[in-house]
């Protein structure tokens, strides 16, 4: 059973911790320290729900039907471009750069944004579902295996939002801000191109 449960986490750490649209998002919160825990807390229960879903067999059932994996892809390029661009103008304009300088958005806004970057994001569902509800079906205790993939992802969005504050005070400058926001519309053409072109 430990086995299985330090298999999962080490598994789900070395894909978890690639940066992808997910981890940006809860980086941005973290450096802006606005709605921190919530927002966490969010990617940590939807992880746990998507790899619980995988281990219980639902991979296997989308991994059978390519139109659904097709929606879920384009799907996922129009999101990740959409915010590419939003991530773009904030790099483009000064004014708007500065954390301490913007209004907070609202709560409501800030975990649909959340949400939609966990559940509108094909790598989440390759990650947790397809790919840890593969491997869990090799352990003796799948969901010991599943238990530790779980922990891992509250242990590293934990240690991603709450860590990022402390970079705050080198990011105060509307310039850095705009390194940030920039590297981000990059990173979300790129993750698109990839889901186009995969």
């Amino acid at each position: 059973m430990i086995a299985s449960t330090i298999a999962g986490f080490s598994v789900a750490v070395a894909l978890i911790m690639a940066i992808g649209a997910q981890n940006a998002f809860v980086l941005r919160q973290g450096l802006r320290r606005e709605y921190v825990l919530p927002v966490v807390f969010t990617c940590a229960v939807s992880d746990a729900a998507l790899i619980a879903a995988g281990i219980a067999g639902l991979g296997a059932a989308i991994a059978d039907r390519p139109a659904v994996l097709a929606a879920v892809r384009y799907g996922g390029v129009a999101f990740l471009l959409g915010y590419a661009v939003l991530a773009a103008r904030r790099a483009i304009r000064p004014g708007a750069l500065t954390p301490a300088g913007r209004p907070a958005g609202t709560l409501r806004a800030t975990l649909l944004t959340c949400l939609a970057f966990t559940y509108l994001n094909p790598h989440v569902y390759l990650d947790t579902v397809l790919l840890l509800g593969s491997i869990s079906r090799q352990h003796a205790y799948p969901w010991w295996f599943g238990g530790g993939a779980m922990l891992a992802s509250v242990v590293w969005f934990a240690a991603l939002g709450f860590g990022a504050g402390r970079l705050a005070g080198v990011l105060a400058r509307p310039a850095a801000w705009r390194v940030v926001d920039g590297g981000v519309a990059v990173l979300m053409v790129v993750l698109a191109v990839t889901l186009l072109l995969g």
